[in-house]
């Protein structure tokens, strides 16, 4: 498949940014022989996101439309060896943007995993000008304002986060770590090197017990039932007010559920698909009723690169599918593009849960022209596909039941600053 973009641009990086970059391999990550998953085809679709019908005009979603930014970007990617943050940073790459990706490559789930992300992009993008690697933590002082001097980023996408509703009850310290603390110390240095645009993810769990049909961007949302809820909305909170103090543009982005290839394999998609592939029984939680807004992961790089884009001066968005997919019909469909019929164990509802998810994406489509175009049906479809042919050809050695699925795989605080395989000590030199 050809996937020249039709856009192709100029490279006019900065010349702090040359000087300090060389030949010299000790700003980068050491690169390592990893795993590969599914590198036949990338994930993105990659097609030109901007439209030419934005203007100035107040909306009925919120705040006015902003104009594309149109050219060269240097962005960094935070998370970029995770699901989303290594598929956004695929796109930006494609469309002819450098960028700078730092992960602390925790254990969350299998670090081969996000290691095959990182050797996916080197081996697409082997110049270290085009694309830099850092290995260390965002809460880490001393390592991310070297690399801010270093690298000079202007256009920020923070998708580094600890995830996952179930751990953080088990484990909420963690979460205070990596998602508040981690995600004030990004934009403190956002508005000091003058970032044009900070994007990041925040969730759609942050909408807790709403019994709208649709969530709303509108509603207040001060009733977080997780701890991860409640870390998401703290930074809502906080990116406001460094808008509101600093003049930072910023755009959360609450994402609904993603899925996809290359997906996470803590996520509901991976583990039934996996498990039922494999003839393992797999745990339907209540009685099949609920619901999520499942949404395919072409879909929301195009709403985050929508976003990085458009510096709206404080917008937060939904970015889903826009209509819900119930437990009952989700299984069914896992059992129709696997061929095998499933083994189901039906459990209580777990706590923490939301009962039922689904995105007002209105104000998204308004503002940033974004609007999902993969059902749950073909996204399931295309999943089963790659997973198929991951695992046939031993690319995936990953059980889903090994992975962070509420059982105790969120470390603690203590753990992220006293072990190396979670944080490896960065190494960076001006």
């Amino acid at each position: 498949m050809d996937k020249t973009p039709s856009n192709k641009l100029h490279h006019a990086v900065s010349m702090s940014a040359l000087a300090s970059q060389g030949n010299n391999d000790d700003n980068s990550v050491e690169e390592k022989n990893c795993p590969s998953i599914a590198r036949t085809e990338s994930t993105v679709c990659f097609t030109d996101f901007s439209d030419s019908s934005d203007d100035e005009s107040e909306t009925k979603g919120g705040g006015a439309k902003v104009q594309p930014h149109i050219g060269y970007k240097k962005v960094l990617v935070t998370g970029g060896a995770g699901f989303i943050g290594s598929n956004v940073a695929e796109y930006l790459l494609e469309r002819g943007d450098d960028v700078v990706i730092v992960d602390e490559m925790n254990d969350y789930y299998d670090v081969r995993i996000k290691e095959s992300n990182l050797s996916l992009l080197r081996e697409k993008y082997p110049e270290k000008h085009r694309l830099q690697i850092y290995r260390g933590d965002i809460c880490d002082t001393e390592f991310m304002m070297k690399l801010f001097e270093i690298e000079r980023p202007e256009w920020v996408c923070h998708m580094a986060a600890r995830a996952g509703v179930r751990p953080s009850i088990q484990d909420p310290y963690v979460y205070i770590h990596s998602n508040i603390k981690g995600t004030t110390h990004l934009m403190e240095l956002c508005h000091k090197f003058g970032v044009k645009n900070f994007v990041f993810a925040s969730s759609s769990s942050v909408y807790g017990g709403s019994e709208s049909t649709f969530f709303s961007e509108d509603e207040v949302v001060d009733c977080p039932v997780s701890p991860y809820a409640a870390s998401k909305k703290a930074c809502e909170l906080l990116a406001y007010t460094y808008h509101h103090l600093y003049q930072l543009n910023v755009s959360a982005l609450r994402f609904f559920t993603v899925f996809g290839p290359r997906g996470r394999p803590d996520m509901a998609p991976f583990k039934f698909i996996d498990r039922v592939s494999r003839g393992l029984e797999i745990q339907q939680f209540g009685d099949g009723s609920s619901s999520r807004d499942y949404t395919y992961i072409t879909d929301i790089v195009d709403g985050v690169v929508r976003a990085i884009d458009r510096p709206h001066k404080y917008e937060v968005f939904n970015l889903g599918k826009g209509s819900g997919t119930s437990l009952k019909e989700f299984i069914d469909l896992v059992q129709k593009h696997t061929g095998k019929e499933a083994k189901i164990k039906v459990m209580p509802d777990q706590p923490g849960d939301v009962p039922y998810t689904c995105a007002d994406v209105s104000k998204a489509k308004k503002l940033l022209g974004y609007e999902a175009k993969v059902p749950f049906d073909e996204g399931i479809r295309n999943t089963a596909a790659w997973y198929k042919e991951a695992y046939n050809t031993n690319t995936i050695e990953i059980c889903p039941e090994l992975q962070a699925n509420g059982l105790g795989r969120a470390p603690s605080m203590v753990e992220i600053a006293t072990s190396a395989a979670v944080v490896q000590p960065p190494t960076i030199s001006a």
